[in-house]
């Protein structure tokens, strides 16, 4: 099987913020794989803009620099690093000020896509919104992306949306979340709705419970500051956990078309249940061997941010109603894994006895690290001595089952971006769903904070607190083993 890569139509591509670590590391690595993978036409440009005082020169060897230290492919020929820098540029912005800004808009092409990548914070996008309406360069064809955070709570992410829509067309609008850009996670439609195995048992009548998790084995790092002030709620759920479980929740939509899917996610965020605080546990990680621990980390003796939480959340609608879905985040844990396990009920009854055990069907996608999907099976233990069952798994790993061409699928930012050239917000949050995420997640986080409670603490390299465990046990369930 042969992938088919196919060229996107000329364009210009413009980072903001394009000498910052999110450049350096993703988005121009990420670029430079599509153009080895030939998808970039030779009249494309990529033009980066930054307050850092560079010529063309120095900025192009800064791209080579960093396609050289942070690139994962190795499809690429010789020779192929100095013909993409080729296609860049660099210009000098103020993004409060109006320098750089003529000579940026004398540099885009017309009658040709146009694409603003906002790697900057969220306090500029307003200003670099307004510049670029009044340069002349937001025309119909232009779009932009704004990484998270799309705000703090509902009232900033309002105003967020509101200052970008005095600009823009929500239809020019990419709120980019790299994580719906994973193959896994596009393979959660494709396994849904593709298969007729899967969607009739899709359901609260078959579906026992559904786990996602995402568990990381670094602590906040460089991030303390802004970790101190968002904590594992607004910097993963809100978004991350937020956006796998609509798409593991939705009904199908009516076509493969982004506002289709669009409406089906803010369908399942709109009909959340509220959260009660039995119903969730906050962390900390406490000292690890290096003697620094998440206060440290973050730089605040008195944090009450957290770095873990865990919570059961209800879904009130006909399709889900009754089946619980447990979602985990947090740092400083056994293993790096993100995961979703969809676990089926037991069978009604059991002809083999009891001594057959309990068994269960699950299927379990994982996002990261070796994409792919597990279905766990019951059969007969080989042997004689009765009717022994044992649970097995079908494993459908992509780097087995595709062969050499798993190993050079596109990640995330390389299909986001592209499919921002091409104009498909599929992947993409929509204004409504962002303010949507956030209404919920506020009474949440505005509970804790008028309890006083505390995150509870836990050792660096476990599983989390064992508060969570409780959590399921309560239920007669268990969480499934985070493996290193």
């Amino acid at each position: 099987m042969v992938s088919r890569v196919i060229p996107v139509d000329p364009f210009d591509l413009v980072i903001f913020g394009g000498t910052g670590d999110l450049a350096r590391r993703k988005i121009l690595p990420a670029l430079f794989r599509r153009f080895c993978s030939g998808q970039m036409e030779d009249e494309s440009r990529i033009i980066g803009a930054a307050r850092s005082d560079h010529d063309q020169a120095e900025y192009r060897q800064m791209v080579a620099d960093a396609i050289a230290e942070f690139n994962t492919s190795t499809t690429c020929e010789a020779g192929t690093i100095e013909a993409f820098v080729e296609r860049i540029d660099y210009v000098h912005v103020d993004a409060k000020g109006e320098e750089g800004w003529d000579k940026l808009a004398s540099m885009m092409h017309p009658n040709r896509v146009r694409a603003f990548y906002f790697s900057v914070a969220p306090s500029l996008f307003g200003d670099l919104a307004e510049r670029l309406h009044r340069h002349g360069m937001a025309d119909g064809e232009s779009r932009i992306v704004v990484e998270k955070p799309f705000g703090r709570d509902l009232d900033t992410a309002r105003a967020l949306n509101d200052v970008l829509a005095q600009h823009f067309d929500e239809s020019q609008i990419y709120r980019i979340d790299h994580y719906l850009g994973k193959e896994t996670v596009q393979n959660l439609m494709a396994v849904r709705f593709g298969n007729m195995l899967f969607e009739p048992l899709w359901n609260s009548q078959y579906v026992d419970h559904i786990q996602i998790t995402v568990a990381e084995t670094v602590g906040v790092g460089g991030r303390g500051e802004y970790y101190d002030r968002s904590g594992a709620m607004r910097d993963m759920v809100q978004n991350h956990l937020m956006q796998l479980l609509c798409l593991i929740a939705m009904e199908p939509p009516a076509q493969f078309d982004p506002d289709a899917v669009r409406d089906e996610k803010l369908k399942v965020i709109r009909a959340l249940n509220a959260v009660e605080p039995k119903d969730m546990v906050r962390g900390q990680y406490g000292r690890s061997e290096d003697g620094s621990d998440y206060l440290k980390d973050v730089e605040n003796p008195r944090a009450s941010s957290e770095s873990f939480i865990a919570m059961r959340v209800g879904i009130s609608n006909w399709r889900w109603a009754g089946t619980p879905f447990y979602l985990r985040t947090g740092k400083k844990l056994r293993a790096r894994a993100s995961e979703i396990a969809v676990v089926f009920k037991e069978t009604p009854h059991s002809i083999f006895g009891p001594e057959a055990g309990r068994h269960r069907n699950i299927l379990t996608i994982r996002l990261q690290p070796n994409e792919g999907m597990d279905l766990d099976v019951t059969i007969k233990e080989p042997g004689p001595g009765g009717m022994r069952l044992v649970d097995v798994p079908l494993d459908m790993t992509f780097a087995e089952a595709l062969g050499p061409e798993a190993e050079d699928v596109p990640d995330a930012y390389e299909r986001l971006i592209m499919d921002v050239i091409r104009g498909n917000q599929t992947l993409f949050m929509r204004g409504d769903e962002v303010e949507a995420a956030w209404a919920w997640t506020d009474p949440i986080i505005a509970g804790w904070e008028e309890r006083g409670d505390r995150p509870v603490t836990y050792e660096p390299g476990s599983s989390g607190p064992e508060d969570s465990l409780a959590l399921m046990h309560r239920d007669g369930r268990r969480w499934r083993e985070i493996k290193p």
